[in-house]
């Protein structure tokens, strides 16, 4: 098993482009962000009036003995608290349906993203990877919509009123408190920064964490079969260490910020009860004036002190923003054309020129490869194992782009047709056969719901796998777990050939298609294979070459170069490495006589 991808954990944006990214994906929504905002603005001027009308009641009202406008005093305050608890609840129910319509959005674009990019690009990506930029790094991104971005503004509002307030009560008052802003300020840069950098590490392990867990999870066979257990139990305990090392480090600048914005409230609380209380008995302040000082006081370190829970949300969605756009913003490596060839109904000429191609750099898999087809003939490619067999597939279908060299259907280039109406018109059954977690009848169908149960079965029966799906409890309505794996290795293949031939392709490929089907069922679907080529290109990979008996053409693949190329009896004839690879096959299999499975 390969090492775990690990995630870059350099910055690649700047926080401000990040910020304006995601503030870009509330835009279809601004109405309703407008309608928070001003539900947020009231709900902070209804928290404000408590200590307000506390000064009131204490200087207008108790201080002069005058008790009967307490009552309603206390009238206005029920009606403020009902009014700040109808606000934010409609602020809430608005900015959670945002929220959850931003990460509708773009969960949507990033899938969608996805299914455009090329087989080299998750050759190099894990795909829990993937998993975390889809669903965990979305998800936190909404966390931050919904609890940090908005309120945010929340306690923006509320600083400046209070402020506001404190000024307006007494000036004097609002500058001893102003003493112990620079110490604040300094206290929350150095938090700011340290915090960042542990939320946005953290972040990386998460992906780092669930890419493990995936690999392990998806090759637990393996695992159990070579008994790994405990190699890659320590190997994900390693990974979950960091993970954790950065989730302590996280919590201890938490630990240190937190209490210290309480020292601030402590030291700011006690400078104005100090000098506060001093002009009070000098009769130059109120108590009512004082009291609601304090209350106000308490408030405005309130929001400082949310305001660095927000800052952990907001910042770890930006960890995550940052990848989620790496990944948006990664080209698509197979673009189509601006104007792509119509391909709606090719006739199924193939020809390879010249062609070269390599997965990595000048490490060519193919090798000047040349050969042609012409519609409705069959080509047999062998060749021993790492030879280039299946790359012949992959850049026939466009999986790949060559690096040299071109590659025809019907005389135009690949690169000049539309990547889907392309594919749309082959098909490939190939070894290892992936079935979705439907039932039977949309797997073989794949979505083209123009074919009613009749022609399913019709296909089925075709393919000789009508009897294994009849004998199923719900029949073509089973349902199929993930991958398939409720059905032997031979009744997924051959439910493979049934949505081959669903899709009615001009081109057909099957890559080692019958390698996990045993021989009386081989021998029975050889009939079908026949079928299921007449009138179609077609082009087989098998090891087996007595099952080749009646392709038109043979191409032997040598290290990447074309070693031979022609019609079978040419290369027979010509007793050269076909002729010897078939010669040696039929000795071995007269030396073992027996079934081959």
């Amino acid at each position: 098993m390969t090492d775990w991808a690990e995630e870059n954990l350099e910055d690649k944006y700047y926080d401000w482009p990040v910020f304006k990214r995601i503030l870009g994906y509330l835009r279809p929504y601004r109405m309703l962000v407008v309608v928070s905002l001003v539900l947020l603005l009231a709900v902070s001027m209804l928290n404000l009036a408590g200590p307000y009308l506390t000064k009131v009641a204490i200087d207008d009202y108790i201080r002069v003995q005058q008790f009967e406008g307490l009552d309603q005093i206390a009238l206005i305050y029920i009606v403020v608290l009902a009014g700040a608890f109808a606000c934010q609840f409609l602020q809430y129910m608005t900015m959670q349906y945002i929220g959850q319509k931003v990460m509708f959005d773009l969960r949507t674009e990033v899938f969608a993203h996805l299914h455009k990019m090329s087989f080299r690009f998750f050759d190099r990506n894990p795909i829990g990877k993937m998993m975390t930029r889809t669903v965990n790094d979305v998800e936190v991104l909404n966390e931050m919509l919904t609890s940090g971005l908005i309120l945010v503004f929340s306690d923006l509002f509320t600083l400046v009123g209070i402020f506001l307030m404190l000024a307006w009560l007494d000036w004097r008052l609002m500058l001893m408190v102003c003493a112990v802003f620079p110490f604040l300020y300094l206290a929350t840069q150095a938090y700011r920064v340290r915090a960042r950098d542990a939320l946005r590490k953290n972040r990386a392990h998460v992906t780092t964490l669930n890419s493990a867990l995936e690999e392990n999870l998806s090759g637990m066979t393996t695992v159990q079969l070579f008994n790994q257990e405990d190699a890659q139990y320590r190997k994900f305990t390693q990974i979950n260490r960091d993970k954790l090392r950065e989730d302590l480090r996280s919590i201890h600048y938490n630990s240190v910020y937190l209490p210290s914005i309480d020292v601030f409230s402590a030291i700011g609380m006690g400078l104005v009860i100090w000098y506060g209380g001093g002009r009070f008995v000098q009769e130059e302040v109120q108590l009512g004036v004082l009291v609601a000082f304090l209350m106000y006081l308490q408030k405005f370190f309130e929001p400082i002190r949310d305001m660095a829970e927000k800052f952990n949300i907001i910042q770890t969605a930006m960890a995550s923003s940052e990848r989620i756009f790496e990944l948006l913003d990664k080209p698509e490596e197979l673009p189509n054309p601006e104007r792509p060839q119509a391909v709606s109904n090719i006739a199924g000429n193939i020809e390879f020129q010249n062609v070269w191609f390599a997965y990595n750099g000048d490490d060519y898999v193919l090798q000047d490869v040349s050969f042609s087809l012409k519609e409705g003939e069959s080509l047999a490619i062998v060749g021993a194992t790492g030879s280039g067999k299946s790359t012949v597939i992959n850049t026939l279908l466009r999986f790949y782009d060559i690096q040299k060299g071109r590659i025809l259907i019907d005389g135009v280039s690949l690169q000049e047709m539309n990547k889907q109406d392309l594919r749309r018109q082959m098909a490939l059954v190939q070894q290892d056969v992936f079935l979705f977690s439907r039932n039977i009848m949309d797997n073989i169908r794949l979505g083209n719901t123009s074919l009613g149960l009749e022609e399913v079965e019709s296909v089925a029966q075709s393919v000789h796998s009508h009897h294994f799906i009849n004998n199923l409890p719900f029949k073509y309505e089973q349902e199929l777990i993930e991958r398939g794996s409720s059905l032997s290795m031979g009744q997924r293949q051959l439910l493979s050939f049934a949505r081959a031939l669903a899709s009615d392709p001009r081109i057909l490929i099957l890559d080692e298609a019958t390698s996990s089907v045993d021989t009386e069922t081989e021998r029975q679907i050889q009939n079908a294979i026949q079928e299921l080529m007449e009138g179609r290109t077609s082009i087989i990979i098998a090891h087996r070459l007595s099952t080749l008996k009646t392709v038109d053409k043979v191409l032997v693949l040598k290290q990447g170069r074309v070693q031979e190329f022609g019609t079978r009896q040419e290369l027979l004839r010509n007793q050269g490495t076909y002729y010897n690879l078939l010669k040696l096959q039929m000795e071995l299999a007269q030396q073992n006589p027996g079934p081959s499975r």
